[in-house]
């Protein structure tokens, strides 16, 4: 199974025209710290000491190289749930602005489920904003994450340039390692959040054992156009992400077409 995962990850980053490696030395913090400063500029910078204690304690971030410049990192830790025990917190990855969307997020992605996979980890959780419809169709659809928990002002106010002046409202994704990377098929038959001329309609409460709710295709393009309907859609899709959440369901999947989760109780969606 280990072995299959570093193939698996080895053979997207080839795919991907880089190469994966682990950052364990001091002067890697320069990598990474560069690499985060240049995706949320403004961001409270990371010690380098903790990254340095990350390496200590057997959590190593691993880098994603072009030649011998790194254009990505992720970085997280072994954590523990009272009830679920061990998992891996994933707290960043990220890529340079210039290589997104080139595949280096997804050889990162299995470079660090292969990793908890060698240390008998078995599940990786994390964080992301809702809002933010290319990150939920990355977790959702192409890992195969879920999401079945969800906080209002989850880390409080955040002050790099992506996130200043939001409500850091946050799902946490929870991704079962032993899986298959991939979609699951879980199918929607009703809506709870619609989007009505670019503003989010009415919530309703989920009426049907699976549901959409819709965010903009591009949040950030709404946010910098119209920071009244930014507002709107942050509160009208907490509200019914939370009315999901109530009812027992979780957000098993994303649909690009109509930027929406795709809810479903979590007793029909597929292992």
């Amino acid at each position: 199974m280990v072995r299959d995962a570093w193939q698996l990850a080895f053979e997207a980053a080839r795919a991907a025209g880089l190469e994966l490696r682990p950052l364990p030395e001091l002067e890697d913090a320069d990598r990474i710290l560069h690499v985060m400063s240049a995706t949320w500029p403004g961001h409270e910078p990371v010690p380098r000491e903790m990254l340095r204690a990350l390496v200590d304690s057997g959590n190593v971030p691993f880098g994603a190289f072009d030649g011998e410049d790194a254009i990505g990192f992720f970085l997280g830790w072994v954590g523990v749930d009272p009830e679920d025990g061990l998992h891996t917190h994933s707290h960043m990855l990220a890529a340079l602005p210039d290589r997104r969307n080139a595949g280096v997020g997804y050889a990162l992605k299995l470079a660090q489920r292969a990793q908890a996979l060698e240390q008998g980890v078995a599940e990786i959780r994390w964080t992301f904003d809702p809002l933010v419809a290319r990150n939920a169709y990355f977790n959702l659809h192409k890992l195969g994450a879920i999401a079945d928990r969800f906080d209002r002002n989850h880390y409080g106010a955040m002050v790099d340039e992506v996130n200043l002046g939001e409500r850091s409202d946050r799902f946490t994704v929870r991704w079962p390692l032993e899986r298959e990377p991939g979609p699951r098929d879980v199918g929607a038959a009703a809506s709870t959040l619609e989007d009505d001329d670019g503003w989010p309609g009415a919530v309703r409460g989920p009426s049907a054992r699976a549901t959409l709710v819709s965010v903009p295709s591009d949040y950030a393009e709404v946010r910098s156009a119209d920071p009244e309907c930014a507002s709107a859609w942050r509160d009208a899709s907490a509200q019914a992400i939370e009315a999901c959440l109530t009812a027992g369901m979780i957000a098993a999947g994303f649909d690009r077409a109509t930027s929406s989760y795709v809810f479903a109780l979590g007793e029909d969606v597929p292992g």
